[in-house]
């Protein structure tokens, strides 16, 4: 067993996934970081399957019920279809956090989590929803130049940023202002001059009822744009291509990729070092993050053990620790309702902030008590986030926000077994070390770990290791990565 190698690669397999499986503890120490990112890579070069849960979002929301067009629908028929879309939307998200947990292709999973909270969209259609996460799972470690002009043809993007509206006399700025802002450059690096010019490039852009990209000339403004410094009569595929020449827009998203699996506030060098080589190599991702995940500052004590575990971040670890089938599988959207993250529901177009932000002593006393909860030792009742669809997110926190009370307790069948078959080696007396340095990130296990033995059962092996598991998920610690 080399220490150092458990110590990088716990670290490697929280930052480019979602944790260690339990299948995966014993390999922690015998074989280098960089084998490890290899076959990280290699597991998520296949092309993924796509999510293919919605079919029937067309008929619904766009042509209505029984033949009727939306218009002509009773307030009791539009709630009808917008219920059976959130449905669609709730198996979606189910669907995907079965992947985050349970696929091989962590990395991919992974970018396709960071680009989810980049190219924030909320969408109620579920068809439209499905058609971009497939897009962004796609193209999760191709081509950022490709992931960009993906995202911003898709029927969900175009609709939750007003786009349909925008035609040529009355440009409708919300598209632009998002691309240029939230998506390429970073707010500064423009003028509202270049947005307004910008906007009328992109009249015209539209999308069918089944989602499908459409160009109307008869929308679109063809007359003369200046942005950038550029003029021409540019389209707003024009435009993507002149954001991509940016450098800025290198940096914007080295310097986010840097803030997301390394540090809250990176070096100014070396993002200006990593987006030189992003720039230069056309945008491909993989060498990016190859040259992320594989460089000795990545394993850097000051880089360990300093993010907060995003809600999807730390019950999927949950559950990549303990595997188990959950008889509600829903309760796992009424965790991540509670601690504030909704797959498919960011608060707004700028997506999560993260960091600190997950945290307030509400919270934190709350996500303790999440493994507990999972394996079903301890229901007790919580107050879900109510239903936030019109406000966006802008309602309270939901540790402070009333809402439909519900039991939290979850039965699951646990297959403990692999963890067991994992310690089959360990004596008990090493037990509580051993559990530490498989959970906790290095350098946060500071105290003593002899309290353990305070809240563990030892009535029987197999008890022991499952309190003592549970326990070491139950602390501030394990929100850590």
């Amino acid at each position: 067993m080399n220490d150092q190698y458990l110590v990088r690669n716990k670290h490697l397999l929280w930052r480019a996934g979602f944790g260690p499986s339990v299948e995966q503890w014993t390999q922690l120490g015998q074989v280098s970081p960089f084998k490890f990112y290899e076959a990280l890579e290699k597991a998520s070069r296949k092309e993924p399957a796509p999510f293919q849960l919605v079919t029937n979002a067309v008929d619904g929301l766009a042509n209505g019920l029984d033949g009727l067009r939306r218009s002509e629908l009773t307030n009791e028929q539009k709630e009808q279809l917008q219920q059976r879309s959130r449905t669609e939307i709730r198996n979606l998200n189910l669907a995907w956090m079965h992947e985050m947990v349970n696929s091989g292709q962590q990395l991919r999973e992974k970018l396709a989590f960071f680009w989810h909270g980049h190219f924030a969209c909320r969408n109620l259609n579920a068809l439209y929803q499905q058609d971009l996460i497939n897009r962004i799972r796609s193209n999760a470690l191709g081509n950022f130049g490709t992931l960009l002009k993906e995202v911003s043809r898709s029927a969900a993007m175009l609709a939750f940023l007003n786009n349909q509206q925008n035609r040529k006399q009355k440009p409708n700025e919300n598209f632009a202002r998002e691309v240029m802002e939230l998506f390429t450059m970073g707010r500064g690096n423009y003028t509202e001059q270049d947005i307004k010019e910008a906007a009328r490039a992109f009249t015209g852009w539209q999308f069918q009822l089944n989602g499908e990209f459409v160009f109307r000339p008869a929308l679109h403004d063809e007359g003369s744009k200046t942005v950038l410094g550029r003029t021409g009569n540019f389209n707003g595929e024009d435009i993507l291509d002149l954001l991509l020449e940016q450098r800025q827009t290198a940096q914007f998203i080295t310097r986010k990729l840097l803030r997301f699996f390394v540090q809250e506030h990176p070096e100014e060098a070396l993002v200006q070092q990593l987006a030189k080589g992003f720039y230069e190599s056309g945008y491909e991702i993989k060498p990016l993050l190859r040259n992320i995940f594989t460089a000795d500052w990545f394993f850097h004590p000051r880089n360990r053990g300093n993010r907060i575990k995003s809600p999807v971040e730390l019950l999927a670890g949950i559950l990549r620790t303990i595997p188990m089938e959950l008889e509600a599988p829903e309760r796992l959207l009424q965790l991540q309702k509670v601690l504030g993250q909704v797959l498919f529901y960011p608060p707004n177009v700028a997506g999560w902030p993260g960091g600190k932000n997950w945290i307030d002593s509400s919270s934190l006393m709350f996500r303790l008590r999440i493994p507990r909860l999972l394996v079903g030792r301890e229901p007790l009742q919580i107050r879900a986030k109510a239903d936030d669809d019109q406000e966006m997110g802008r309602m309270r926190p939901p540790t402070q926000n009333a809402g439909q009370q519900a039991a939290a307790g979850a039965a699951a069948t646990l297959q403990w077994n692999k963890v067991y078959q994992e310690l089959s080696t360990v004596k008990q007396s090493q037990l509580p070390e051993t559990l530490q340095r498989y959970l906790w990130p290095s350098g946060t296990g500071v105290r003593q770990i002899a309290f353990l033995n305070d809240f563990t059962d030892a009535s029987s092996p197999e008890r022991y290791i499952q309190t003592s598991v549970l326990h070491l998920m139950s602390t501030p610690e394990y929100q850590l990565c």
